[in-house]
């Protein structure tokens, strides 16, 4: 069966079609967070630190970093700053360095510009996934040589030149491409992870329907692990917790295999550990239990960080009680 190994130094996941449902973390991004942005051009690192403890707390067993930042005080005082080239390699290396002082799970290295993948698979321990490759010719040229050289996994994503097609047979050769040019280069399927692109339901009404059947045809035709950005199908419609955690569960019995997505949402943290134990990726049922009395002891008031961080540290015996 398909396994996509990934390091950190000392731990070790792999995403599989046997394996428990893989979640990535994706809060350390500034892109769209511009408290965050602005922290990260004053160098302050405490929200990006608090997000990687809480993220892996509630259950990521990978953490997704995005350097996507956009400086706009620096940039109006140097123009370098408002080129992601002169950006983003720095600031890639940093914030890997900062995560991987206080924890220990393996990485995502996620970037549009080439330079900040190299400087973060410099910066990283182990054998972290590159977020990623996609079909157009120059990414495919640039990117795929990074894969080899470091020997490291990849994301997929299923558009190329032409744009994100919204016919998804469209979208599954796109992948089927990129896996074939990837062997070319010596990088097996399993180091593929594919992202088919969910597309928000609320703009097209079969954009469920689309993933679960591509999902389903890469897994059998090409073999290989997929992911996704999970909050993508909700995007612009109202309750979107709610759709999230029912899309996770219908993706999983699918297939699909990982996910990009906030693991600080109960909601469909709930929804993924109940999929695991549906899909006998939960040994005894000691993850969905543990959960279990997480959220019994949100009733009392706390959050879903706190309730898990009071669970790890008593070894998730008891109750919380309530504060004040």
């Amino acid at each position: 069966m398909t396994r996509t190994v990934i390091e950190s130094k000392t731990k070790t996941v792999v995403i599989g079609f046997d394996e428990p449902f893989c979640v990535i973390g994706e809060r350390i991004n500034p892109t769209g967070r511009k408290k965050l942005a602005a922290e990260l051009e004053m160098g302050d690192f405490s929200t990006v630190e608090k997000d990687a403890l809480e993220q892996v707390i509630c259950g990521a067993t990978v953490l997704d970093i995005n350097s996507g930042a956009v400086f706009s005080n620096k940039m109006a005082e140097d123009p370098r700053y408002a080129d992601n080239n002169f950006v983003e390699p720095p600031l890639m290396a940093e914030l890997i360095a900062r995560v991987q002082a206080i924890t220990d799970v393996p990485l995502c290295i996620d970037s549009s510009v080439p330079a900040a993948l190299e400087a973060g698979l410099a910066a990283a321990e182990g054998r972290p996934l590159l977020n990623s490759v996609t079909g157009e010719e120059e990414r495919l040229e640039r990117v795929l040589p990074l894969v080899k050289k470091y020997n490291v996994p990849v994301v997929a994503i299923s558009n190329d030149d032409t744009g994100i097609s919204e016919d998804p047979d469209v979208r599954f050769e796109v992948a089927k491409k990129i896996v074939q040019r990837a062997a070319d280069f010596g990088i097996p399927a399993h180091d593929i992870v594919v992202d088919p692109l969910v597309m928000p339901v609320g703009a097209m009404a079969t954009a469920g329907r689309q993933v679960f059947t591509l999902v389903q045809r890469l897994r059998t035709e090409l073999g290989v692990n997929t992911t996704c950005g999970a909050s993508n199908i909700s995007f612009g419609l109202p309750g979107r917790h709610g759709i999230n955690a029912a899309f996770l569960p219908m993706a999983i019995g699918a297939g699909m295999t990982s996910a990009i997505m906030n693991p600080v949402r109960a909601q469909e943290m709930e929804a993924i550990r109940a999929a695991n134990l549906l899909m006998d990726h939960d040994a005894n049922g000691m993850e969905w239990i543990k959960l279990a009395k997480v959220l019994e002891a949100m009733k009392d008031g706390a959050s879903f960080a706190e309730a898990s961080a009071a669970a790890a540290a008593s070894g998730g015996r008891g109750r919380r009680r309530a504060r004040g």
